[in-house]
């Protein structure tokens, strides 16, 4: 059914944004594309990659990085760049973006040493580091998807409520203005350890810190994201061949047995 569909990956920066292991995301969409026949080139997003190349994606992915390495990051994103990457999410492209990258995509990012870096302003947030003497936000992190109508089709998708499993390791603080959540913090601390909630969603895009990485955890969502691309390039309707995903669900079973969370189904 899909032998003739090909699907884009960009991999933003993967150089200097891979900490954390989560170019496994690249990796988990690759691969549960393969395993359905789907033609997967993966396009890397560096600093030497010409504005035009941005076009040619049909799912965009970010990671995590230092703050070093993010500052190089946020400061070669700029200008035309900046507008076609804008551009490409406000016409549905969807993406996942985890650990460092989401702050890129907010109105600023104040790192514990240096001056205030700006970031796309494509979602109403912004983030903040409290200092070096703080301590980070480290430790595993469970939480409900929320943003309709995300949440709806998760829900549809697998039949109960849609939890993501991962870990969190960010010293940043992001705190939302006008965008949704991604989601309800059930253990963890989230976006800042403050307000309860984890991440961001927009049009198509998960901004979220949980990595570890996210879309081996929880391959609804790289299912998600797939058959998003796939409806968006193709315009038509897309239903994705089943995967065993048995072990994956053993696994997250036994992760949240362990952290004792018992709000599952």
């Amino acid at each position: 059914m899909f032998q003739t569909k090909e699907l884009r990956i960009g991999w933003l920066y993967p150089s200097l944004m891979s900490t954390y292991g989560d170019r496994g995301n690249v990796i988990c969409l690759q691969r549960r594309c393969q395993w359905r026949g789907l033609s997967v080139t993966i396009i890397p997003i560096t600093q030497q990659t010409e504005v035009s190349t941005f076009k040619k994606v049909d799912v965009i992915v970010g990671g995590g990085a230092q703050d070093r390495q993010q500052e190089i990051v946020m400061r070669d994103l700029q200008g035309a760049k900046a507008e076609v990457f804008k551009d490409i999410i406000e016409e549905g492209i969807p993406g996942v973006f985890t650990c460092g990258s989401p702050q890129l995509l907010g109105h600023y990012y104040e790192p514990a040493v240096g001056r205030r870096i700006d970031g796309l302003g494509l979602l109403d947030l912004v983030s903040k580091h409290p200092g070096a003497d703080m301590p980070r936000c480290v430790g595993d992190v469970v939480f409900e998807v929320t943003p309709s109508p995300l949440a709806e089709a998760l829900r549809k998708q697998l039949g109960k409520p849609p939890i993501i499993i991962g870990f969190e390791n960010h010293g940043g603080r992001t705190y939302l203005g006008k965008v949704e959540p991604l989601g309800k913090v059930i253990k963890g601390y989230g976006n800042n350890g403050e307000d309860g909630y984890e991440g961001a969603f927009y049009r198509h895009v998960i901004a979220t810190y949980c990595h570890g990485p996210l879309l081996p955890k929880n391959p609804f969502i790289a299912d998600w994201l797939i058959q998003t691309a796939l409806q968006k390039k193709y315009q038509v309707e897309i239903t994705l061949d089943p995967i065993d995903d048995s072990l994956t669900e053993l696994a997250r079973k036994a992760m949240l047995e362990r952290l004792e969370v018992s709000y599952v189904e």
